[in-house]
C-alpha cells in the first residue's frame, strides 16, 4: 500500500473519530413529561411508557435528533391533574428540559396545556377527549381523533353493531363523570335518539368509583340489547366483573377506553367492544415500522410482566406522538417551540396509526378520523369495524 493511500486512510479514520467524539460530547436533548405510573391509570400508562422507551432506544441508535442523544425525563403524576400541573412547572423551570410531551388522560393533559401556554412551549399529546377545551394554539393531539368526537365516535360504534347479526333495538348508557367519556356518552345519547333506539336506562358515577354492584343491578333490571359504558382505565373492567357476579351479561357491551391488557386477560372480557387506532394484526402490521415495534413490545412486555404484551390503542398513540416529534425536529432542524409548531400545523405526518393531520378546529382532525372498533375474541383484541381494517377472517361476534 502506498504511503499516500495509508495517509488518506489514517486521516479519514481520525475525522470519523473526531466526529463521533464531538457527538458524544454534546449534551442530550432532554424531553420532559409525566405519566400515571401509579393511581387509576397505571395499567394504561404502563403501555405508553414501554412504547416511549422503545422509541427513544431506536431513535438514539439512529443518532438521536440533530446529532444529539435523547434523554426522557419522565415523572409520575399519580393520575392526578393537580399534581401534573406542578410537575410540568418543575420540568420547565428546574429541570430545564428542551421540550415537553403531554401526559395521559384528559384532565392531566389540560393541566399540562395550561403550563405549556404559560411558557410558550409546544405540547404534543394524545387521548384528549374535550377538543373544544384545547384552545392553546401550540398544542397538537396525536390521537388520530376528530374534533367532533361526540358525534364521530358514537356513529362509528353504533354503525358497527347495526351491521351485526343482532342490531340493537334498545340500549343502556352508563358513564363515568371523567370529562372525556362523559362528553362522548352524552353524544351517544343524541345519536341513539336520531336512530330511534330506545334508551332503557342512563346512569353516571364519579370517577374513581370502585364499587359497581348497584350499577350492575340497575343494568340487569333494564336488560338492554346493547350496553354503552363510558369508562376509562379499570372502571369498565370493574363494571363488567360486577355484572358477572350477579350472573348477568348483556348481549353486547362497549367500553370506551378500558385498561386493554386487563380486559383481554379477564375471563369476563370476551366479546367486549372498544375503540382503537391500532392492533397488532394486519393490515396495521403491514407497516414495517409497526411490525418492528410489535416484536420489541412483545419481548419487553413479557419481561415487564404486562398482562397482555400486545401493541394496542394506548401503546400505538404514544409511539406515534414520538414519531411526530421526530418528524418535526428533522424537518425544521430546530428545537424552537414556535418553529416546530408552525411546521406541524401545516403538515401531515405518517405514523404507525396512519397519516395524522391537524386541519380542524383547535388542531384536531376535521371530519372522519382514524378510529376503528375492536372486540375481544379468544382473549385477544381484533378490529372488527370498518370491515376493510378488520383482522383476517374477523367479524363482530354476538352471543
Amino acid at each position: 500500500m502506498s504511503l499516500f493511500k495509508t495517509l488518506c486512510i489514517s486521516i479519514c479514520g481520525l475525522i470519523y473519530c473526531l466526529l463521533n467524539l464531538s457527538q458524544a460530547q454534546q449534551p442530550p436533548i432532554r424531553i420532559g413529561s409525566t405519566l400515571a405510573l401509579s393511581g387509576p391509570f397505571a395499567a394504561t400508562a404502563a403501555m405508553q411508557k414501554l412504547s416511549g422507551e422503545i422509541f427513544i432506544e431506536q431513535l438514539n441508535k439512529r443518532g438521536g435528533l440533530l446529532g444529539r442523544q435523547i434523554e426522557w425525563v419522565l415523572k409520575d403524576d399519580q393520575s392526578k391533574p393537580e399534581l401534573t400541573r406542578t410537575i410540568y412547572e418543575k420540568l420547565i423551570i428546574e429541570d430545564k428540559v428542551d421540550l415537553i410531551i403531554g401526559p395521559y388522560g384528559t384532565g392531566a393533559i389540560l393541566s399540562a396545556m395550561g403550563v405549556a401556554q404559560r411558557y410558550n412551549k409546544i405540547l404534543l399529546h394524545n387521548t384528549f377527549g374535550l377538543p373544544a377545551q384545547a384552545k392553546y394554539d401550540m398544542q397538537f393531539s396525536v390521537s388520530g381523533g376528530a374534533y367532533a368526537i361526540e358525534s364521530v365516535w358514537p356513529k362509528l360504534v353504533l354503525d358497527s353493531v347495526a351491521a351485526s347479526s343482532k342490531p340493537p333495538k334498545n340500549i343502556a348508557i352508563v358513564t363515568s363523570k371523567f370529562p372525556s367519556v362523559f362528553f362522548v356518552s352524552e353524544g351517544a345519547r343524541e345519536e341513539v335518539k336520531k336512530r330511534g333506539i330506545k334508551e332503557n336506562i342512563y346512569l353516571d358515577w364519579d370517577f374513581g368509583n370502585r364499587d359497581f354492584g348497584a350499577i350492575a343491578a340497575r343494568i340487569k333490571e333494564a336488560n338492554p340489547d346493547f350496553l354503552w359504558i363510558g369508562a376509562v382505565g379499570i372502571e369498565g373492567n370493574l363494571l363488567i366483573d360486577a355484572m358477572k357476579k350477579i350472573d348477568y351479561s348483556p348481549p353486547i357491551s362497549f367500553v370506551a377506553f378500558p385498561a386493554s391488557s386487563l380486559m383481554t386477560r379477564s375471563p369476563n372480557g370476551e366479546n367486549v367492544l372498544a375503540l382503537t387506532v391500532f392492533e397488532d394484526h394486519p393490515p396495521f402490521t403491514n407497516n414495517a415500522v409497526a411490525s418492528v415495534l410489535v416484536k420489541s413490545f412483545q419481548e419487553r412486555g413479557q419481561k415487564a410482566n404486562l398482562p397482555d404484551p400486545s401493541v394496542d390503542l394506548m401503546a400505538s398513540v404514544a409511539y406515534s406522538t414520538w414519531q411526530v416529534l421526530e418528524a418535526a425536529v428533522n424537518a425544521t432542524k430546530s428545537l424552537d417551540d414556535k418553529v416546530l409548531s408552525t411546521w406541524i400545523k401545516k403538515s401531515q405526518v405518517d405514523t404507525i396509526i396512519g397519516r395524522i393531520r391537524w386541519d380542524g378546529p383547535n388542531n384536531f382532525i376535521n371530519g372522519t378520523d382514524l378510529y376503528k372498533v375492536k372486540q375481544v375474541q379468544n382473549g385477544k383484541w381484533v378490529v372488527v369495524w370498518p370491515k376493510e381494517f378488520a383482522a383476517p377472517g374477523a367479524k363482530l361476534q354476538t352471543p
